[in-house]
């Protein structure tokens, strides 16, 4: 199998989950670390840990530390390389 399809295969399956869209909507408005984020969702921290490791490790998230704080941002390049991907699926070959 290519490495292609097993990267956008991570990507789409990271995206396609109802907490983690949400996780991604308010990481559209500006950087949160885990507690701010965790005081949006209705669930606990190891959850909150598991839908940020599946984000982290597609490529759409990156965490960076800030004292004792880590900071997630959405992966801008992450979402136009997906809207390249999606292109190709329904234009048709040229």
């Amino acid at each position: 199998m290519s490495k292609k399809y097993i990267v956008q295969a991570r990507v789409f399956k990271a995206m396609s989950d109802e907490n983690r869209l949400k996780i991604l909507e308010l990481l559209r408005e500006r950087d949160y670390n885990a507690s701010e984020l965790l005081d949006e969702m209705d669930f606990g921290q190891s959850t909150l840990s598991h839908h940020m490791k599946i984000l982290l490790n597609a490529g759409v998230v990156q965490a960076r530390k800030n004292g004792k704080w880590t900071y997630y941002t959405l992966q801008r390049g992450a979402y136009e390389q997906m809207i390249d991907w999606m292109k190709r699926y329904v234009s048709p070959e040229e």
